[in-house]
């Protein structure tokens, strides 16, 4: 074979390697993984019948990051660096050193049992009150109740910042916080009440809860269900806070409240994602640098 020849079929099969390896590349990013987050009862890695899913827990694979759904679900896209899947494990659990999994040729399916490990309110109580950038251990709590300064809860107080550096006026509003969780909708309630609002808690066991929403003048939510909140529930010119963050049937973000129709009621609403969820990131680095000054 001549040395022209030679070259000729050696591009030839650089550019069938080239051409392979592109495709396995593509192949491998269109790869989708997904998985289930349960509570693991009897400690025997499987989901069995009865045993608890786990809702917005947190699952990567080192570039993405996504949430699992209300059935303990998720859903991650495939990439041409993956070799891990991991969760951030919820409060109050433990994994078993199955936190992470490699990724096995073949395999797209990953579920993650968490047996309940720890109590949570014990390990708060642990925390000194002066380094609490999370706003939860209970003289923290209680000093937010009668009104004296203390950390707060991160989301909580982005949100208020969020009002008053857009220039709504809270005092003397009324306002309708929809969830009642110590993280959220307590704190959320008592930082209205501070700020001159007139605060109405409602929860799973409110009755009329869609009257009792068109009532506010606010309207913040944090229920807990992914685009529970239509604009049949809000009235014209209210403003609304979606605190909630989930994964619709086409596994893209949303929150609490069906945005798109609701925007066109209310004089203000914040998106999901891009509206709490920055606000509380700054809170908490706020919290942080805040922690230090008290040492």
């Amino acid at each position: 074979m001549s040395v022209f020849k030679w070259l000729k079929v050696s591009r030839y099969m650089k550019y069938c390697m080239a051409i392979g390896l592109l495709g396995s590349m593509t192949l491998q990013a269109m790869a989708q993984y997904t998985g289930k987050v349960f509570v693991d009862e009897n400690r025997n890695g499987l989901l069995d019948e009865g045993e608890k899913r786990l809702h917005r827990v947190s699952v990567s694979d080192g570039l993405n990051v996504v949430q699992t759904d209300s059935n303990g679900a998720y859903q991650l896209p495939g990439h041409s660096r993956m070799h891990f899947l991991f969760i951030t494990t919820p409060s109050g659990y433990k994994t078993d050193n199955a936190y992470y999994y490699r990724i096995e040729n073949g395999r797209t399916e990953y579920d993650f049992p968490v047996p309940k490990h720890i109590d949570p309110d014990k390990i708060i109580r642990t925390i000194s009150p002066g380094k609490d950038v999370d706003g939860f251990h209970p003289q923290n709590v209680g000093k937010l109740v009668i009104g004296e300064e203390g950390f707060v809860s991160c989301t909580p107080a982005g949100v208020i910042q969020l009002l008053k550096r857009s220039g709504i006026e809270i005092s003397g509003k009324n306002c309708v916080v929809v969830g009642r969780s110590n993280i959220v909708g307590k704190p959320m309630a008592l930082l209205m009440l501070r700020e001159n609002a007139t605060v109405t808690i409602a929860h799973s066991k409110t009755k009329n809860l869609k009257e009792l929403c068109q009532t506010a003048d606010i309207l913040i939510v944090a229920i807990g269900k992914p685009q529970f909140i239509t604009a049949d529930y809000v009235k014209e010119g209210a403003v609304v806070i979606d605190v909630g963050i989930h994964r619709d049937e086409n596994n893209k973000l949303c929150g609490d409240v069906r945005y798109d129709e609701v925007a066109e009621k209310a004089s203000a609403i914040t998106p999901v994602p891009g509206g709490v969820g920055p606000m509380t990131i700054a809170m908490l680095m706020s919290n942080c640098v805040e922690s230090l000054d008290r040492e």
